[in-house]
């Protein structure tokens, strides 16, 4: 039986095996054993039940069953210590993790206010007819896409009216092309002192501003959805943006500017620069807010005035003229070249 280990005796002290509670009882009444027998028992020498004695090594003596008690009485007010530590550090990691739960609803609801989704025009309206009524100072826009739509500005006229008879001012950003539609000269004529209006080749996508702390912005590509921006930082750097573009654009009551040459308005100074930039008709024709036809047909013109007979050809045309910049830049133009001249053939 020598070599037999503790893994065929998994116990402890406190329920010994049929087999060691027979040795070590017979050690108790005798004093001690031969060592031979608790060979089959390994567990009682592992557990310190036995120990060898000291005036003969071929016997094994037993260690008291009142040292056996305190030790077992040790043991178990141990674990109820080590037992009462664990259960503390849970609750206390328990408190810890609710605390973490708090704090991530409250950031979740905090952030679920200053970013809403509106899915749905009905959404979206109502939440515009409900920062309408709670703006008293500012309405800051911006409306791509070139003429505006009957139906747009009879859609939203309810709520610029509104603002107006409370004295709140609005300031408008329209691309060039809204000049010509007679819907927002109506509009601005309706609306009178309370509503400034500029226009730029381009502005970016649609954007509302009340008051500098609510913003509304699409959120695809058919307008069916929108963001409302309640976050201070997001709301800031929009008004940032519109204040840049605002100091870019140009009044509604002014002129736009002359190219300086000859035969080539202000729309095509534009759609040649974008040229130059390698976009394509309907790219081009979205940023400025016109149909793709429109735009077209202003390239053949520049094509014509500038005597280019392929769009390689214009593109080369565009950059000697210095329409390659854009309007208003600091490109200087230099005339349109002789048709002849060797240079741009």
């Amino acid at each position: 039986m020598a070599g037999r280990g503790t893994e065929d005796h998994p116990h402890g002290a406190d329920r010994l095996c049929e087999a060691g509670d027979r040795v070590y009882s017979r050690a108790v009444r005798r004093g001690r054993v031969p060592r031979t027998d608790a060979e089959p028992v390994p567990c009682l020498l592992e557990l310190a039940l036995l120990h060898p004695d000291p005036d003969d090594m071929a016997w094994l003596v037993p260690t008291s069953p009142q040292e056996v008690m305190t030790r077992l009485l040790r043991g178990v007010h141990d674990e109820v210590r080590e037992s009462q530590r664990r259960v503390g550090s849970a609750v206390a990691a328990f408190e810890w993790y609710a605390g973490l739960g708090r704090q991530l609803q409250a950031s979740a609801s905090a952030e679920g206010t200053a970013i809403r989704v509106l899915d749905g025009l009905s959404r979206i309206q109502a939440a515009m007819d409900e920062a309408t009524e709670a703006c008293t100072t500012e309405v800051l826009t911006v409306q791509p896409g070139g003429i505006r739509r009957e139906a747009e500005l009879t859609e939203g006229l309810h709520r610029a009216l509104a603002l107006r008879g409370r004295g709140v001012h609005m300031r408008d950003l329209y691309t060039h092309v809204a000049r010509h539609g007679q819907g927002l000269l109506t509009y601005l004529e309706l609306m009178g002192d309370a509503v400034e209006a500029r226009t730029l080749d381009e502005v970016i996508d649609r954007l509302i501003l009340f008051d500098r702390t609510v913003a509304f912005i699409p959120a695809n590509a058919d307008r069916t959805m929108a963001l409302e921006l309640r976050h201070p930082a997001l709301v800031e750097y929009l008004v940032t943006v519109f204040e840049r573009l605002w100091r870019l654009a140009i009044p509604l009551t002014a002129s736009l500017p002359d190219t300086g040459i000859e035969g080539i308005s202000h729309r095509e100074q534009s759609i040649a620069a974008l040229l130059a930039e390698g976009h394509q008709d309907a790219v081009i024709a979205e940023r400025l807010g016109i149909s793709v036809r429109t735009c077209r047909a202003h390239i053949a013109r520049l094509s014509e005035t500038l005597g280019a007979a392929s769009r390689a050809q214009l593109g080369v045309r565009i950059a000697q003229v210095g329409l390659d910049g854009p309007p208003g830049g600091t490109g200087i133009p230099v005339g349109i070249p002789d048709q002849e001249s060797p240079s741009v053939r």
